[in-house]
């Protein structure tokens, strides 16, 4: 059995186990080793393995039937030990609750007894408390102050509460009779109180805060405690101010102060209050009064910077000391310190604001027509101006004599620049000095004088003085400078819309001045797009002048019917040339001069203007075959041209025309074939007719047959 426990090892494997059985009986090895296989011998040391095995099954078997006794056995055992400690400690919570109820009572007993006590001991030590009052009250009865609370001056503390008490109870005592006590008391009571003051005042010097402490909570009770807070005030800003910020002074003198404060005093938001309040309605004050009123009636912009400059530093400032514990609301108590610094200021900042961009504005503007030797003239203004601009408007006629610029636009970004940098600072101070409800009012009032400057003195000025520039359609080698005055204000608008939307936007966003200044700009910019679509058209009209007084001059009826037909050696006519010279250069001009769709809509207005000339030029002269062919190659050179345009109505007119002038030059047998093509199929018979009657042979009775 000893050998068959051995064959078992951890963890167990059936087929290693019959391995190691199978190497330790002889004859079970395999039939080249050096014992023969013998396989009866193996089965015999099988089967007598196996009872072994039972046997030992049995065995341990038993061996677990008895473990499983035993642990029933202590299990029954553990679990009545575990009742009985159940019980023990029930009784013992018992028991813990009998005594806890027990401790109670006996604390109930014993606070009870402690109320006694006190309310007996209390009276008592009222009684001698009283009866050393009446003790040290004799003494100034008897006019001699023989304790020595009263003549040690070591013990002032313990003398400071003794007169502050006798102080109070002489306060209840009647005048006739006691009188001369009251008044010695009451010297006492005021000379300790200068001495704690004194007292104070060196300890401050000394920098010993404790001694502060100890003296302050001793003066609290006395009616100079305020006089102690007023002359630490006072000593801390002893050298305080030593820089040229006083500003800057202020913010370091607070926050030193600030972390003491609270060291000293037991009140230390308010002693920290009162000292900004001193700071602010004395120092403060006096530097904004000596800053302010020497420029206040000789120079408003050094004023108004200087207001807008101080304002800004004492808000900076405040919002420094919003940091600090100054009580319960201390963004209404710095409110009103500043309010009391700059009210006198504030109350009629707009009016000078407004006056000064005014006076400044119109200095701007006329510095720079000095500048131009130029003498405003008067636009007029009224019915009658009203009167002209309507019928300008709806008959596009040049009213009143035409004035020569020569080419200047009156127009100067610099000037512009200049108003708009005025306007944003005044803006920039409205928004920090103007009262919230004020704002959008105030900010209102600089934005109509941006207007009257900006947009009537100078922009509008040089509209009307441009349209009075412009020459009549029929001027010859006029010189057209309105597309110049057209560039430099769209810039001009930008500008001014930027600024609109940067810095007046954002100080009336949410009142209802937004609605009043989006309708008076609208109105605005309405008013300037009217005056630049009228100088844009009658610009136009000169532009057509021009090339009508090219092709008057330039074109000959020969270059259409030469004498010679086999000598026709250009390629186009001179009157071309000069023509598309002419249109390519106001071509480039109007898109250097304007932006965006303006540029397509003022092309094609002129695009379809110059079509429409070249159509009723060509309508006015007869053609021969050689001479068509060159007014095929002019409206080829005009097409050409209108490819710089960019506009695919115009680029598609000149097709069509180009396909017209195809008729003065095909064989009579064919007319009707080209009439009918792709270009010429959907214009009117007439214009067909018109151009085909242009032809030198259209009296032919051939060709008269073909079309009709």
């Amino acid at each position: 059995m000893a050998t068959t426990a051995e064959l078992f090892e951890e963890p167990f494997v059936a087929d290693e186990y019959i391995e190691r059985l199978v190497w330790r009986t002889p004859g079970g090895g395999s039939r080249g080793g050096p014992e023969a296989f013998d396989p009866k011998r193996l089965l015999e040391e099988f089967v007598n393995h196996i009872q072994e095995l039972q046997i030992m099954d049995e065995r341990i078997q038993r061996k677990v039937e008895k473990l499983e006794q035993q642990c029933q056995k202590e299990a029954k055992e553990f679990a009545k030990k575990v009742q009985e400690l159940q019980k023990s400690n029930q009784v013992a919570f018992q028991h813990f609750q009998e005594l806890d109820e027990h401790i109670s009572y006996v604390a109930t007993k014993v606070c009870h007894l402690g109320d006694q006590l006190e309310g007996v001991n209390t009276p008592r030590q009222r009684a001698v408390e009283a009866q050393k009052l009446m003790k040290y009250f004799n003494e100034f009865l008897d006019g001699e102050l023989k304790s020595d609370v009263f003549t040690n001056s070591e013990k002032i503390k313990e003398a400071a509460d003794i007169i502050q008490k006798l102080h109070l109870i002489a306060q209840e005592l009647p005048f006739d009779r006691f009188s001369e006590v009251k008044s010695k008391i009451a010297s006492k009571y005021h000379d300790l109180e200068c001495q704690l003051i004194q007292e104070f005042t060196s300890a401050q010097r000394r920098g010993e805060i404790s001694r502060m402490r100890e003296v302050a909570a001793v003066l609290l009770h006395f009616k100079g405690y305020s006089h102690c807070v007023d002359v630490y005030i006072k000593q801390c800003q002893e050298g305080a101010y030593l820089r040229n910020d006083i500003f800057e002074d202020a913010a370091i003198l607070c926050q030193r102060v600030n972390k003491q404060v609270g060291d000293i005093f037991s009140n230390p938001e308010t002693v920290l209050a009162k000292l900004i309040q001193n700071v602010f309605e004395i120092k403060l004050q006096t530097f904004v009064k000596d800053q302010l009123e020497e420029c206040r009636k000789s120079d408003a912009e050094q004023y108004l910077k200087n207001l807008y400059d101080l304002y800004t530093r004492t808000t900076n400032l405040s919002s420094k000391l919003m940091e600090f514990n100054l009580g319960t609301d201390k963004q209404t108590f710095l409110s009103k310190l500043i309010k009391s610094i700059f009210i006198s200021y504030l109350e009629n900042y707009i009016e000078v604001e407004t006056g000064y961009l005014k006076s400044r504005s119109a200095m701007i503007l006329q510095r720079y027509y000095d500048s131009k030797n130029h003498q405003k003239r008067s636009i007029g203004t009224g019915g009658i101006q009203d009167l002209k601009e309507k019928i300008r408007q709806r008959t596009n006629l040049p009213l009143g004599p035409s004035i020569d610029t020569h080419g200047e636009t009156f127009l100067s970004q610099e000037v512009v620049v200049n108003l708009l940098q005025e306007t944003k600072q005044a803006f920039e101070r409205c928004h920090r000095l103007s009262d919230p409800s004020d704002l959008p009012r105030n900010a209102f009032r600089i934005f109509t004088i941006l207007v009257e400057f900006l947009c009537i003195e100078h922009i509008d000025y040089a509209l009307e003085t441009g349209l009075a520039g412009i020459p009549s359609s029929d001027s010859r080698n006029a010189n057209l400078y309105f597309l110049d005055v057209v560039q430099q204000a769209n810039t001009i608008f930008h500008l001014f819309d930027k600024q609109f939307n940067d810095h007046l936007m954002p100080l009336i966003s949410s009142s209802p001045k937004l609605s009043e200044c989006l309708q008076k700009k609208k109105e605005i910019i309405e008013q300037m797009e009217t005056k630049l679509d009228n100088g844009i058209d009658r610009t136009l009209n000169c532009m057509i002048g021009q090339m009508k007084h090219i092709l008057t001059a330039e074109q000959k009826k020969t270059d259409f019917k030469p004498e010679d037909e086999n000598n026709v050696l250009i390629q186009y006519t001179n009157a071309c040339v000069k023509v598309c010279a002419y249109v390519r250069k106001q071509v480039e001009k109007i898109k250097n001069s304007m932006d965006g769709k303006n540029v397509d809509t003022v092309l094609m207005e002129l695009g379809v203007r110059f079509h429409r000339l070249i159509y009723e030029h060509l309508q006015q002269y007869s053609y021969s075959c050689g001479g068509g062919m060159l007014a095929i190659c002019d409206v080829a050179e005009y097409r050409k041209c209108a490819k710089d345009f960019k506009i695919p109505l115009v680029l598609q007119l000149f097709d069509t025309l180009h396909a017209l002038c195809n008729l003065l030059v095909v064989a009579p047998d064919n007319l009707k074939q080209v009439c009918s093509g792709e270009q010429l199929a959907n214009l009117d018979k007439n214009i067909l007719h018109s151009f085909v009657q242009l032809r030198a042979d259209y009296r032919s009775a051939r060709l008269a047959r073909h079309f009709s």
